[in-house]
Parts: structure tokens; sequence; C-alpha cells
């Protein structure tokens, strides 16, 4: 029996998948841009519909354009025809995904469409189809040699409707400048938002920093400390950070000074601190290898001129990094 090479065979499918994707390039046109204004000019959300392997692909776009900040959902076509039609909004358009763009159950969802002049961009590979027909924007996918051993198993076919959805989403980022910052705000638990987070938005600020006037004494510090909760306070004068005291620091002082004299009998001179834009996984090496809890913030143009006396912008504390399951 001969021996089946399954790595050639594997670099052969690679091989006419790599080749057919090319063939992407050629739908890139006023049509795919007319595309990209009806979705830039949705007040609403973009529903994503799709059967079969084509729906797997519609919930994957939905997904991406989700996560990018473009409010979406998959809607599947067979159960829209049993009453969840209504989940759609007349400001809403439809991102439908067929292949051939003539699958029987897209019939009513196209109906209802056009009958609530709801916009559709519809993407298939048949100019004539149904589908395309019925849209207000038609993407007309190049048809491509499928990779299998058979050459009829939807294999490139699904890879190049992926594609465009990648291309699809791409295109809108740029156009609505999306960055890292905003990526963070749709993934806060992600693993790559996590990797994003920087200790700005990790970091207590504003009022509820626990600020001390280098004038005030022992018990004025310790009244403030409390307050605020975080187990230090940050020691001022002008408006710079001159040290920091801790919980420890006022039990332990307290035993030798009185409550009367001044805060900056106790405090630690010559603060450690991070930079607000410095990762958050960063800050945290920082900590452990200091064996701290909390780390005082400035902002980057002093941290890149490592001024001695700086102004406190933030602190950043273990306990908000734990929150985010920065470990």
């Amino acid at each position: 029996m001969k021996k089946i090479n399954f790595i050639k065979i594997a670099k052969k499918t690679s091989s006419i998948q790599i080749s057919e994707l090319k063939k992407i390039n050629k739908i890139f046109n006023s049509i795919f841009l007319k595309a990209i204004d009806v979705i830039s000019n949705c007040r609403g959300k973009i529903i994503v519909a799709g059967i079969g392997k084509s729906g797997l692909i519609a919930r994957k776009v939905s997904a991406t354009l989700s996560s990018v900040g473009f409010p979406s959902f998959y809607l599947n076509p067979g159960e829209a025809n049993h009453g969840d039609l209504g989940q759609i909004d007349k400001r809403d358009i439809l991102l439908i995904f067929s292949y051939s763009g003539n699958t029987p159950e897209l019939i009513n969802m196209l109906k209802y469409a056009n009958r609530f002049n709801i916009k559709i961009i519809g993407v298939s590979s048949k100019k004539d189809s149904l589908l395309l027909k019925a849209s207000d924007v038609s993407i007309v996918l190049p048809k491509v040699r499928e990779s299998d051993p058979t050459g009829i198993v939807p294999t490139t076919s699904t890879s190049i409707t992926l594609l465009f959805g990648d291309c699809l989403c791409s295109a809108l980022m740029y156009k609505f400048n999306f960055s890292k910052e905003r990526f963070k705000i749709f993934h806060p638990g992600g693993s790559i938002g996590q990797a994003l987070l920087l200790v700005k938005d990790l970091m207590i600020k504003g009022n509820k920093l626990p600020l001390i006037n280098y004038n005030d004494n022992i018990l004025k510090a310790i009244q403030i400390i409390s307050k605020k909760n975080l187990g230090l306070g940050i020691v001022i004068k002008n408006k710079n950070a001159i040290g920091i005291v801790t919980d420890g620091d006022i039990r332990r002082g307290a035993k030798k000074f009185f409550k009367k004299n001044k805060v900056t009998t106790l405090m630690s001179k010559k603060p450690l601190y991070v930079s607000e834009n410095m990762s958050a996984a960063k800050a945290l090496a920082i900590m452990s290898e200091k064996k701290i809890t909390s780390l005082l913030v400035s902002s980057e143009k002093d941290y890149k001129k490592n001024k001695v006396l700086f102004k406190p912008i933030g602190i950043l504390h273990i306990h908000s990094l734990l929150k985010y399951g920065i470990k």
C-alpha cells in the first residue's frame, strides 16, 4: 500500500488557498466604499446573518465588529422566521452572508427588510442571486477553487468570506481611528486587554488621593489616611511629593512622638514612583521586587526627567491590579 504524504497534502491545500485568496483584492472598489459608508452612518445595530458555514462566518464577523466598538449581534435567519424578525429595528442594517445567495431561509428576512426600508449589505458569490438583488449594497465575492481533495467542500470559499469580513472590520477601525486605548475599553478582562493596561488605567486619582501637607501633625495625618483607606498618605509641599507615610509608620512612630509633632518626622523621603504610561504588568513587577503594595504615579513628563520632586497624580494599589487579573 502506498504511503500517504500528509504533509504534502497539507502544503498543497495551503498553497491553493493562499493563491486563491489573492482574488479578494478585486472587490475593493466603490461598492466596498459604499458598504463602509452605510455602516459608518448606522444609528442602530449591525445585524449579521447567515446559514450553515456562512452563519459561522457571520457570527465571527459580528463578534469582531462588537469588539471594536460597533454594536452588533448575529441573527439566525431560520429563527428569524419564527418571531425573531422583531429584533430588527429601522435604524439597524443587515449584513448578510450567503455564498450562493439563494438560501431559502433568507427570503422572509429579505422581504421584511425591504418592506421596512432597512438597509442590506449582501455578500455572495453569485451576482444574480436572490440576496444581492434584494441588497442595497451588493458585494460579489470572487469564485475560488476549493482546496479539499474533491474540490467541492467549502474550504477556500469560507476562507475568502472570512477574509472579506476581517478586511471590512479593519477598514472601519481605520475610519474611526480605533486605538489600543479603545480596545482596552471593550476588553477589560481579556488577556490582550490586560496586556495593554497602563498604570493610568488603574490608578487611584483625584479626590481619592490621601494628600497630607508637610506642616500637618501626626494626628491630622492619621485622620487623612483613615478617611482615604489606602494604608498610606502622600506628604506634599508646594504640590510636590516629598515623602510618604504608611499605617505602619504611624503605629511605630506614635510610640516615640507626640501626635502634635509634624508628620515629616515619620515620613519616608524620596518615595518610589512610576510613570502613568508604564504597563500595569511592569508596575506589578516593581512592587514584587520592592515588596510593597502601592506605588506613587507621576506624569510621563516628570518621570522622563527623573525628578526628585514631582507632582503625584495617582496611586497604584495592588488591589487594583488583582481586580483586573494582572498577577
